[in-house]
């Protein structure tokens, strides 16, 4: 698996990506900020200003059901905020 895994197209991001030309991804959890810049720029052949990551703990979570508590977790993942440089842009619509 690569250092991206998906990219994050929500209504807050696609407004800083018009604005502050600022896009958002689901990335590798060891990955560190230079291994995702090299990956943005090879993926989508831009030029990248900077990367600003997050980590975030995967909630517990319960349920009742007939079978008594089902107890468990969401996954642990990590967020990397890119920022371009220039006039570039991504366009995650354009495969559709």
């Amino acid at each position: 698996m690569g250092i991206l895994i998906k990219p994050i197209v929500t209504e807050k991001l696609t407004v800083q990506g018009e604005k502050l030309n600022r896009y958002g991804f689901i990335v590798d959890r060891e990955a560190n900020k230079l291994q995702i810049k090299a990956a943005v720029e090879q993926a989508y052949n831009v030029t990248v200003a900077s990367v600003n990551t997050a980590n975030y703990h995967g909630k517990r979570k319960a349920r009742y059901t007939k079978a008594g508590m089902l107890k468990g977790r969401a996954n642990h993942y990590k967020k990397a905020y890119v920022t371009l440089a220039g006039e570039d842009k991504i366009d995650f619509y354009a495969n559709i």
